[in-house]
């Protein structure tokens, strides 16, 4: 797959909240295998916002990029075939 410019974020640690500096992005689940369909998530005017599929509470944080979480390490990284 070609790059991308959404940000995506994982779950592995089982989080309730995980905090991210973005308000459109993408959940991935958990890494693979055990991830969900990637789907789009955007807060709109709202600051968090709770995937339909793994029920993680993303909330956002403007203190924290793009490529931030809290807590740390729920970056999803695609990784080459």
């Amino acid at each position: 797959m070609a790059g991308h410019n959404i940000p995506h974020f994982q779950n592995d640690g089982g989080h309730r909240v995980i905090e991210i500096g973005v308000k459109e992005f993408m959940c991935t689940g958990a890494s693979v295998p055990y991830d969900h369909p990637h789907i789009f998530i955007d807060m709109g005017d709202e600051n968090e916002k709770v995937c339909s599929y793994c029920s993680t509470l993303y909330r956002y944080n403007p203190s924290l990029k793009a490529d931030e979480t809290n807590p740390a390490g729920c970056v999803f990284h695609f990784k080459a075939a």
